[in-house]
């Protein structure tokens, strides 16, 4: 059991210790759909109705000994006076037993020309980064016995830096096209790759670049799938690359009435595996006269990497957003053509 703890211990040092040579990662959201602004700038305002507000929490890798959490909340207004719209965000992450945090704060801009049959949206964000790190609650290899693990109330020889807390710029731009049953975009975070080093070395967080491509098939007998009572088929793609290391997720989502399930894939490093992840998704409507949307969404991820699923018993996320039309809203059935909520 002590072996065990040591070896979690180790592992989730391993997560935020970053030597030369080597690059921190972003996170990513199995519910990708459901934290449009931190998947792509572009996807700000694009959405049916006026005023959107999302959340969404993370809960990794729940079997070890250490936090490892994250968070996205946002809200987003879409103004056809701006051509687009805005957003802001919130992303707070606690990882490991030194509890290393990262909180950002972020605005969005979108801009979208087209119509009916197809919008192509182009999106900026500028925000800022703070992050910290307890090193009073690291555990180094002097302070940890072969046969015993951790050793209670050692204290290592190793030279802890003197600072503990970073802030910095972070910088993200995207574009997204909508085209009959088809969406596609492209988004790059860390635009100017930030110094997140504590000890004066330089490390240079790498830019993330995001790929994401949906298809929208419809089962219902008209083929178009948007009225009352349809159902629909949606696989999709999404691409993560940061530095070296790059992840992908595959899979497809089955939608009937207001209820949403899918079934995913995702590697990781070059190629191999790294988790099978169900979801679950309800789309509650709540007003019909504003067009009120309440969405709770619930996902879990079943590890299928050399850690495996009993070391971590997996990650579970937990989703809620609304929408709505403002009252007298000009954009209240403006639109007759798929947007971007229709593919999620």
């Amino acid at each position: 059991m002590k072996l065990l703890k040591t070896y979690q211990l180790l592992l989730l040092l391993a997560l935020f210790w970053y030597p030369a040579g080597t690059h921190a990662q972003d996170h990513i959201y199995s519910q990708f759909f459901n934290a449009p602004l931190y998947l792509n700038p572009s996807l700000t305002g694009q959405f049916e109705g006026d005023l959107r507000m999302n959340m969404i929490y993370r809960n990794q890798w729940t079997g070890l000994s250490g936090t490892l959490s994250y968070i996205n909340a946002s809200m987003d207004l879409n103004i056809p006076e701006f051509g687009g719209g805005l957003g802001i965000q919130f992303n707070r992450s606690s990882e490991g037993t030194a509890f290393l945090v990262k909180n950002n704060v972020a605005a969005s801009y979108s801009y979208s020309v087209g119509g009916d049959n197809f919008v192509l949206s182009f999106g900026i964000q500028a925000g800022f980064t703070s992050r910290q790190i307890n090193w009073s609650k690291l555990v180094f290899s002097d302070q940890i016995d072969n046969r015993l693990g951790y050793i209670p109330g050692s204290i290592s020889s190793a030279q802890i830096p003197d600072q503990g807390h970073k802030f910095f710029f972070d910088p993200a731009a995207g574009t997204n096209l909508v085209y009959g049953n088809f969406m596609a975009g492209l988004a790059v975070h860390h635009i100017n790759k930030p110094d997140e080093s504590f000890s004066g070395a330089q490390a240079k967080l790498p830019m993330r670049i995001t790929g994401n491509a949906s298809y929208r098939i419809s089962l219902s007998q008209s083929g178009y799938g948007q009225e009352e009572g349809s159902s629909y088929l949606i696989p999709s793609v999404v691409y993560y690359k940061q530095g070296n290391v790059s992840s992908m997720s595959a899979g497809a989502q089955f939608k009937y009435r207001g209820i949403n399930t899918g079934l995913w894939y995702r590697s990781a490093g070059e190629g191999g595996p790294d988790a099978l992840v169900v979801s679950l998704i309800f789309d509650i409507f709540s007003s019909n006269k504003n067009g009120g949307k309440l969405r709770i969404g619930l996902s879990h991820d079943a590890t299928t990497s050399k850690i495996n699923y009993t070391n971590t018993n997996g990650t579970t996320e937990a989703s809620i957003g609304y929408q709505q039309f403002f009252r007298n809203s000009s954009n209240y059935e403006k639109f007759n053509g798929l947007r971007c909520y229709d593919f999620y």
